[in-house]
């Protein structure tokens, strides 16, 4: 097949994508508004350049979705050309624009879109755009059989950001430059580029450098009440891992693989549980790995420095990588009673630690119960734990069973004259409208989060993971809980482990989840 047109963008050289694209002049378009009027020519052949008419016989395909010209056996420069002006694009999309008929065309997006997902901003140099932010559905509504197409209708709306290049892990992003990465969020100006598919996505290769419009700033630090006597403070480490606890052992497949590594992440981590000045901070994928001297949970606790202390469970029985963990400031806090401790099945979650706090001296004590539920991974799930369709994933049915048995638990455990309330907190691997939530509903804990809010985003949808929820006595005595954003909204190369040439000083994606800030008046 032998094809005409303008060079519109040449990729052929360095890190590009090993070819062209190819359009029609506008002169010469035909009729159908249904059809593209480009096509990828994907050649290393010389010769042209962007703005130059070419003559190129090869052979049309369709690879992975994306049209292309391979098999290039003759290409000819006929002379320059005008590029051809850019199309309006609009999302989302429609019968009335499908993007087929743009596909490797030049187009114009005006409306502004939304940065929703950062996972290979570092990756592979792209981000995910949407008309607006979404939500995890089962965030905001009960799970259900329409589930799939509240999804699709959210992919329609998106459209990737890409930088045109062909490696991975690259040392600059062309689209970015030298500026700060956007955070999940913020918006886009005007954008004009090609636009092709690529690996089950819509992508748009900017002329040019984006606008970012700055529309979701870092967060300062939350203000602690003045009337506030105790702050609690809850976050998924994202595996606090410490080797053998002497600089060495780094064996695991979690956490941190070298000493430098751990300590980027201790840093991390600790900047993160300081700055808000909590009095007690519940913790989730800590090593389980005893509690002595040498353990994950003594080193992040000498890490916090003094007053903090750790509460101790005994051996840990669980046979579990993973466990959750309570640390407290020996200088404001003291326990109260014994520690308790709710051993779960395997495929509910890890074991549930429940301990009375009180403030230093006497006065009334809050139970703080720290949980940790089945992660939505399929690996293992049978029957009814199985993926239903409606937007829970798979385990649903062994984290709302474990939901019920945390508070039948919680009910069962004696309590002091001195009892003001319990705290269930920590990752329940669940949305708010998902079951396990409506469980615990149920028997009298009330979720403490705003119907805005959001602590973890997943391929690109936001919704709360990680919850602060008060029984009916407790309740009274919560002033606020919110959520800092400091980890879901950053992009995942800025943590700890990513590449060297972005790392960041402070807070900023210490984990992969935001912490749950409450504060109370005991």
């Amino acid at each position: 097949m032998t094809v005409e047109g303008i060079v519109t963008r040449d990729a052929r050289h360095g890190t590009g994508l090993k070819g062209f694209y190819l359009q029609q002049a506008d002169n010469e378009a035909d009729d159908n508004p249904a059809t593209s009027e480009a096509l990828f020519v994907y050649t290393r052949k010389s010769g042209g350049q962007a703005g130059d008419r070419l003559r190129v016989r090869g052979y049309v395909k369709e690879h992975h979705g994306l049209t292309e010209l391979v098999r290039v056996s003759a290409l000819h420069i006929c002379g320059r050309g005008q590029q051809p002006a850019a199309l309006e694009l609009s999302l989302p999309w429609s019968e009335k624009q499908l993007p087929e008929a743009l596909e490797n065309m030049r187009v114009t997006v005006t409306d502004p879109l939304t940065v929703v997902d950062l996972h290979h901003l570092y990756r592979y140099g792209q981000v995910t755009l949407a008309t607006r932010d979404q939500w995890i559905p089962t965030q905001r509504q009960r799970p259900g059989h329409k589930m799939p197409s509240v999804l699709e209708k959210q992919q329609n709306a998106r459209l990737v950001l890409d930088d045109g290049s062909s490696i991975t892990n690259p040392d600059r992003i062309a689209w970015l430059g030298n500026r700060r990465p956007p955070r999940a969020g913020e918006q886009t100006g005007t954008m004009t580029g090609i636009l092709d598919y690529r690996f089950d996505a819509w992508r748009l290769h900017p002329d040019r450098p984006p606008r970012l419009l700055r529309r979701n700033p870092r967060p300062d630090v939350p203000l602690r009440p003045a009337e506030a006597n105790l702050r609690v403070m809850t976050i998924n480490l994202h595996n606090y891992f410490n080797g053998n606890g002497r600089g060495g052992g780094f064996e695991s497949s979690r956490g941190a693989r070298s000493p430098d590594a751990l300590m980027r992440q201790t840093d991390k981590l600790v900047a993160a549980l300081t700055m808000p000045d909590p009095d007690i901070i519940a913790v989730m994928e800590l090593e389980a790995d005893g509690y002595g001297a040498h353990s994950s949970i003594a080193q992040i606790a000498r890490a916090l420095g003094e007053p903090w202390r750790f509460v101790h469970t005994g051996q840990d029985q669980s046979q579990r990588a993973i466990r959750n963990g309570l640390l407290y400031r020996a200088d404001r806090i003291q326990l109260r009673g014994a520690t308790q401790r709710l051993e779960l099945a395997k495929h509910q979650g890890r074991p549930v630690l429940a301990q009375s706090f009180s403030l230093i001296g006497a006065g009334p004590q809050v139970r703080i119960a720290v949980t940790h539920l089945k992660s939505k991974s399929c690996r293992g799930a049978e029957g009814t734990n199985r993926d239903q369709g409606d937007g829970q994933g798979c385990w649903a049915e062994a984290r709302t069973r474990a939901a019920e048995r945390i508070a039948a638990w919680l009910d069962s455990l004696p309590e002091a004259d001195s009892h003001r309330g319990t705290l269930i907190t920590g990752d329940l691997n669940s949305y708010a409208k998902e079951d396990p939530l409506i469980a615990l509903a149920q028997a009298g804990y009330r979720n403490l989060a705003s119907d805005d809010a959001y602590s973890f985003r997943y391929k690109g949808r936001r919704g709360t993971l990680d919850y602060a929820l008060a029984d009916g006595q407790l309740a009274a005595a919560v002033l606020a809980s919110l959520y800092w954003p400091i980890n879901s909204d950053e992009a995942p190369g800025l943590g700890y482990d990513g590449p060297e040439s972005v790392r960041q000083e402070g807070p900023w994606r210490a984990s992969d989840h935001d912490p749950v800030i409450t504060d109370l008046r005991l």
